[in-house]
């Protein structure tokens, strides 16, 4: 399976996140290409490409590594501009053992005659543009050397319109996309947690607002709930508020919408025509459903045969939806993100799911897995492990506490869902809205235990984004 640059990024938040630190890693991948280099080098007189990041921090821990034969490390620019702690580290421990180090200014001073293999460092994954300067003039150099080339991670410049051209590319953890000829995919000593178990890479992953952005452009989030109850599609509408939307609008019943209108000034409340949704609100929301980017739908709305009904004509109107409490019902086209928990998702799949006492919950992974397999969805399973599925991925949160029992805690967790999915794909929406709310609570529980309410998790969700 392949894994994409932005992916490897947050695959590296999350590391640090379980402890597994970035030196540790640029560690194991050194150590790797070294191998791979003595393996395949015809002769003992390396070159090393060097850039200032972090690709080329993995090249300076194999020259370590390779400190027996004769090494020579071109570092493209001055190594007061290196950028990373970690490539500056262990920099610095090759001007400690001596090696033949050189800050390249000019490109003329790169050269490859009087080696057997070149190492290019100059680039790992992400690059965008064309590529000028020094580092273009280094890759025209590498490319027209006549010596064997072994890139490092993936060849320098990928898919812009200076691309090294290596005999070899010593990739790490998983293969890359776009990458040609042979590949080793090196193991570097990332375990399977880090891509199991959610962690703030996932909440980098679905963005930030562009400081360029309008009203309007981070999300517009529709809201139908409702009815019996007041306060579940107030909680989903602030709490997508708070996590970054730019408009909520509740739609509720008419006695409801009084009420919820009356909770806070930031929201946009729509009346519907009568106690409880029914067929006859379907022309207000035709004409509310296109001007949102995502539909929210079942908090408080009851049971009502007519609520039903209308549901079932609303849904298949919705682009992106997530769907939770009163709209999961079996009978029901559902489809986007569906927010059950252990009960509600036994009503709409009609599978009983194993206890989720410690490991226990990976029990539950098949068949949540294969639910959403069948049906097409995104299923975001509530519980002391949510369990988070497109029917292919399977992810585990873990963040969150026994005090979220209080109600409208899966409320809040709807809102910040919606508030993802404006600005991303389903699944990565789930995956990170499931971290923050329980994050949020755990904010929350240090302060108040259990005595928090669901809009104290409001309140924290700010917070629980920062990065």
């Amino acid at each position: 399976m392949y894994i994409s640059a932005e992916e490897m990024r947050a695959l590296d938040m999350n590391c640090r996140h379980l402890g597994l630190l970035p030196l540790q890693l640029m560690e194991n991948a050194g150590s790797a290409l070294a191998r791979e280099v003595r393996s395949r080098a015809k002769g003992s007189r390396i070159a090393i490409v060097a850039g200032r990041g972090n690709n080329g921090g993995d090249a300076f821990v194999a020259a370590r590594h390779l400190s027996d034969l004769e090494v020579n490390v071109f570092l493209l620019g001055r190594s007061r501009d290196i950028s990373t702690e970690e490539a500056r580290h262990n920099w610095d421990i090759l001007q400690r053992l001596g090696l033949s180090l050189v800050e390249v200014i000019d490109p003329g001073e790169l050269s490859f005659e009087d080696c057997d293999l070149v190492i290019d460092a100059i680039f790992g994954t992400g690059i965008r543009g064309p590529v000028k300067g020094l580092e273009g003039a280094a890759i025209d150099a590498m490319n027209s050397c006549a010596r064997p080339i072994i890139s490092v991670d993936v060849p320098s410049g990928l898919g812009t319109d200076r691309e090294v051209k290596p005999d070899l590319t010593v990739t790490f953890h998983r293969q890359k996309p776009g990458l040609a000829g042979e590949v080793v995919v090196a193991d570097i000593g990332i375990p399977n947690e880090a891509e199991f178990f959610v962690g703030p890479g996932d909440l980098w992953l679905v963005g930030k607002r562009s400081p360029d952005s309008h009203k309007g452009d981070s999300g517009r989030i529709l809201v139908i709930g409702g009815g019996p109850y007041t306060g579940a599609p107030a909680l989903t509408a602030l709490a997508a508020l708070r996590a970054g939307a730019d408009i909520a609008t509740v739609a509720a019943p008419c006695g409801a919408s009084r009420t919820i209108a009356g909770f806070s000034p930031n929201l946009i409340v729509r009346s519907l025509s009568a106690e409880h949704l029914c067929p006859a609100d379907l022309s207000i929301l035709k004409s509310l459903i296109p001007r949102h980017d995502v539909v929210v739908m079942g908090m408080g709305l009851g049971r009502d045969p007519e609520t039903q009904e209308a549901l079932a004509k609303i849904i298949p109107l919705c682009k992106k939806t997530v769907i939770d409490a009163d709209a999961l019902q079996p009978d029901l086209p559902l489809q986007g993100i569906v927010t059950p928990h252990t009960g509600e998702f036994q009503r709409i799949s009609s599978v009983t799911l194993p206890d989720a006492k410690g490991d226990a919950f990976k029990g539950r992974i098949e068949p949540v897995r294969g639910y959403a397999a069948e049906k097409g969805l995104v299923v975001l399973l509530k519980g002391r492990v949510d369990l988070i599925t497109d029917g292919h991925v399977v992810r585990a949160n873990t963040t969150g506490n026994p005090g979220m029992t209080v109600g409208g805690t899966g409320d809040v967790l709807a809102g910040v869902t919606a508030a993802f999915y404006a600005r991303s794909t389903a699944l990565r929406a789930a995956v990170a809205a499931a971290f923050v709310n329980g994050r949020a609570g755990d904010l929350v529980y240090e302060e108040k235990d259990y005595g928090m309410v669901a809009t104290d998790v409001v309140e924290k969700i700010p917070q629980a984004m920062r990065l």
